[in-house]
């Protein structure tokens, strides 16, 4: 077995009225992300790293935004996806580690239900499901409240055999 490692990253613009799901937990139903699918940024940065570890591109190719079936539809459903494409790699997800960069809302309250839904969705222990928070000290449009972001690095176990060309 070899370990390797997966970075994601996530960007949505804010817009009052719009209902804010991180980690598939509803946090604000007063701004959210402007997104074809829910918008969970989180959880997309959590997709892109898993897929980026297995080599197996990014979310835009497997869920393209100009695809009516993603509209609106769960992250947590397209992390499910994500998983068994992982699975077909025969892959074994070790970790999560994320950090979210947005002003409002305080993720605080909310980080251990976000924790707890990652790590089951992922059939991870909690304690390998890491969720930080971070503002951007009120610099550029995120700083601004206008836009949220989320980091994440993935480490998943893959046989030292994997064929990527035959999946």
């Amino acid at each position: 077995m070899m370990t390797v490692v997966g970075l994601g990253f996530d960007i949505h613009r804010l817009e009052a009225g719009r209902r804010f799901t991180l980690g598939g937990i509803v946090v604000s139903e007063e701004i959210g992300p402007i997104a074809h699918s829910d918008g969970d940024v989180l959880l997309h940065a959590v997709c892109d790293a898993l897929l980026g570890a297995v080599g197996a591109g990014d979310i835009g190719e497997h869920f393209p935004d100009t695809d009516i079936q993603w509209k609106g539809i769960s992250s947590v459903l397209l992390l499910e996806q994500v998983l068994r494409i992982v699975a077909q790699y025969g892959g074994r997800l070790q970790n999560i580690d994320a950090t979210l960069v947005l002003e409002k809302p305080k993720v605080l309250p909310f980080k251990q239900a976000i924790r707890e839904n990652i790590a089951k969705v992922c059939q991870l222990p909690l304690q390998r499901v890491s969720l930080k928070a971070t503002t951007n000290e009120k610099l550029d449009a995120i700083g601004a409240q206008q836009g949220v972001a989320a980091y994440c690095v993935c480490s998943i176990l893959l046989p030292d055999d994997v064929d990527s060309s035959a999946l």
